[in-house]
């Protein structure tokens, strides 16, 4: 038995996101900002963490850079590594957990995640981790999204109806720049913000809340735990949908998105 005290809430995680895969292509293209973002290059050892199907790590070796790729999902590693075959692209990709990385200390030269470390329920313990394996002088670089644009609100409208666990915080968290340099602190130096957007095709709220329903872990989580509760559950899909059209302009949802790149002392 797991002595971790959030092994239930991250099984649940790696259960939901497994159904991500579908939304691959609408993060595809803020990957390749977010590899340039980084400024990764070829040679370079890079690790992306809560690699999702790939795009990220597939990005960045077809820069030439030597990448490795680690997420929690079993059914998304697959993908991972149907797409890096595709692409002719040789990463390794292993399941495991970002607060628990199975690499050795200074391991890697550029450590990025797009939309991924976020989750982690103990964010001390995930960027702990994820500085431990960069070496001195190397760079980490993520992608998260700001509590007051589209996604974070989302996120904040699901909290309201099924919160986290206690102990957990905020997502957003990770897309407030004043929290970011905190938690980044005195370990870094030349933090550097970049925001910019993700546009989603959608062609109503309505169509964007199923897409969501179908693929967003949280989402997907709330939704079956409302099953039983059947005005609550209306509640908040009229809510989403409200949220919704104010970021729906000519069939696309805006979701701007926050990048953060640090050096490591």
């Amino acid at each position: 038995m797991s002595n971790d005290p959030f092994a239930a809430f991250k099984a649940a995680q790696r259960e939901g996101w497994a159904l991500f895969a579908p939304l691959e292509t609408i993060t595809t293209p803020p990957a390749a900002q977010l590899v340039q973002f980084a400024g990764v290059a070829a040679g370079e050892q890079v690790l992306d963490v809560a690699c999702g199907t790939g795009v990220v790590a597939v990005t960045a070796a077809r820069c030439g850079a030597r990448v490795r790729g680690l997420d929690l999902s079993p059914a998304l590693l697959d993908r991972a590594r149907l797409n890096a075959a595709t692409a002719d692209v040789d990463i390794e990709f292993t399941e495991g957990d970002v607060e628990a990385l199975p690499y050795a200390d200074g391991e890697f030269d550029v450590v990025l995640s797009q939309f991924g470390h976020m989750f982690a329920p103990r964010p001390a313990m995930a960027l702990a981790e994820m500085l431990r394996v960069l070496k001195p002088g190397g760079r980490i670089a993520f992608a998260t999204w700001p509590p007051d644009m589209f996604t974070g609100r989302m996120f904040g409208l699901v909290s309201r109806y099924l919160p986290p666990p206690a102990g957990v915080p905020p997502t957003t968290d990770w897309g407030n720049e004043t929290m970011v340099r905190e938690r980044l602190g005195d370990a870094v130096r030349d933090i550097v913000f970049e925001r910019d957007l993700l546009a989603t095709p959608a062609l109503s709220p309505a169509h964007y809340r199923l897409t969501f329903e179908a693929t967003a872990a949280p989402v997907i989580k709330l939704v079956a735990a409302l099953q039983e509760e059947p005005a609550r559950l209306a509640a908040f899909r009229a809510e989403f949908e409200s949220l919704i059209a104010q970021y729906l302009r000519q069939n696309v949802v805006r979701q701007h998105y926050l990048m953060t790149r640090a050096v490591k002392r």
